[in-house]
This record gives C-alpha cells, structure tokens and sequence, in this order.
C-alpha cells in the first residue's frame, strides 16, 4: 500500500463541486489542509460551497466541454494559488431510459460531459501536473464496471473515461504525474435521488442484487476517496466490495444480459414515454447552462 502524503499546503481542483460527491470532496480536502479550486455550472452553489472555507478556497464558473474555458481556469487557478497538485475529474451528469425512445440530446450530453470533459480537464492541467509532479483522479463508477440496461449513455462515458485514464496513466508517468480511477456504486447523491423519481428506474435497482441494490451514505465514500488521494492510489474504490468485481468483469456482460432481459420484459410495457432527460438537481443546471 502507497504512503500516504499530507494534504496540508496542496493546491486540489475538483470539477462538478456545487453539490454531492464534488461538494464534499472539496470540503474534506479542505479540512485536510488542501487549498481548493472549485469549478462548475453553478457560480451561486460554487459559492455557497466555497464560502465557509475562507481563503482556502475560490471557485470557477466554466463548463468542462470547453476547452478555451477549462485552459483560461488552469491558468487563474494557477495565478490565484501558485500551483496546481491534485485534480479530481468529478463533473458528471446522467440519463436513462431505453435507447431507441431517449432523448437524444441528453443521451449525447451525458457521453459529452462525463468522457470529453475528462479529457479535457485532463488536457487544460497536465502541465501544471507535471510541474508539481502532481495526482489526477478520474471519478468512474460501478457503470464503468458492469453494463446496466437503461442507462447506456452513462455505462459508455464511465467506461469511457475508466480507458481513459488507463491509458493517459501510462502517457503521463514518465513525466511525474500520477492518474487514479475512483468507482462509485450508488451513493446518495442528487443525482441518484433524481434518478429514483422514475419508478420503473427506482424499481429496477431495487431489484439488483445485494450488495449492488443498496443506496450508500455519502461521507464515508468521500473520506474513501480522500484517502486514495492522499496515497495517489491507482484505484479507488468507495465502497470496498467493488474490487471484487474487477476479476468477475470479463462475465458480468453475459451475466447481465440473461437478468436483464428478464426484467426489460417484465416492464416493457411501462417504458413508453420514458424520457427523464438529464437526472437530479446538476442535470437541471447543466440543461439551463446555455
């Protein structure tokens, strides 16, 4: 197991911090002596997130597909704070509902936000993780692990950005920085809670089996993420289970696909309509953002 290192004096970014696991990984960090950067859609929840944290904090407005805005926060971050140790790609929003009767512009804005976005926070910082030799954690989730009927858009992006940063974790090492992948199952967030105002989406989790039906409290997946943080772990898991699945993975398609054509037959005729669009409080700001 990797040493843990202070957090005390480090300059952390977390996008998507105005609320859920974004807002409380900002406020734990902070209170584990890092300086934070903040960045999101919601300059009023920024602020509100930021306020209390005194000068150990300051917030961007800028949305994570945008290149030309995410490279205009490194560099104000880098200004404000003098350097940059730790970023944590955290922005994500998400959809359900079956494919071929989706939104489609919500099915494209989840891939958008959760893949493109992550890379282009990846992009915009890089060289300020390279001068401090820095951490990047890439936020993925049990999607990224297993595949779920109804939730395409989001199962592709996290499988998306769990590649991804595979991938740039061996582009990057020679030059100091480290890249992590974080795995979230369901944990009580807006999002989920959005979510589960859909009752055949409610219904269908529910049905999952244990321990993947389970909502999990916030806190205590945040200081797991914290911790692997602090270690500059290459993976992290919130909730400790989910390592079990990494040798189970290569079956979980065949094994899902058998349930979960039982269960789409057994609501099929409950799905007409079925149009959520982006889910929870984030998904409505990231819908208004324009």
């Amino acid at each position: 197991m990797s040493t843990r290192r202070s957090l005390t004096g480090q300059v952390a970014v977390v996008t998507g911090a105005a609320r859920g696991v974004g807002e409380a990984l900002a406020r734990t960090l902070a209170a584990r002596g890092a300086s934070v950067a903040l960045v999101g859609l919601e300059p009023g929840e920024l602020r509100r997130v930021a306020a209390p944290l005194g000068s150990a904090a300051a917030y961007w407005h800028a949305d994570v597909t945008d290149h030309e805005a995410m490279t205009r926060v490194a560099a104000e971050v880098k200004e404000h704070f003098g350097k940059v140790d730790v970023v944590v790609a955290n922005a994500g929003v998400a959809t359900g509902g079956p494919l071929d009767d989706c939104d489609a512009d919500a099915w494209r804005r989840v891939v958008e936000v959760n893949l493109i976005g992550s890379a282009v926070t990846g992009r915009a910082f890089l060289p300020l993780l390279a001068a401090s030799r820095g951490y990047l954690l890439q936020v993925a989730s049990l999607a990224a692990l297993t595949p779920a009927p109804l939730m395409t858009a989001y199962c592709a992006s996290k499988a998306g950005v769990e590649a991804y940063a595979h991938s740039l974790r061996a582009e990057v090492a020679h030059r100091g920085v480290r890249v992590g992948v974080a795995y979230l199952s369901w944990t009580d967030t807006d999002m989920v809670r959005g979510a589960d105002r859909f009752e055949v989406m409610r219904e269908l989790r529910r049905r999952l089996p244990w321990p993947m039906n389970r909502t999990y409290p916030l806190e205590p997946a945040v200081d797991r993420l914290v911790a692997g943080i602090e270690r500059r772990s290459a993976h992290i898991y919130a909730q400790g289970w989910l390592r079990t699945l990494q040798p189970l993975r290569g079956a979980l398609p065949a094994v899902v696909a058998l349930g979960g054509s039982r269960e789409m037959r057994r609501v099929e005729g409950r799905l007409a309509g079925m149009r959520p669009g982006l889910v929870g409080a984030g998904g409505a700001a990231d819908t208004q953002r324009n």
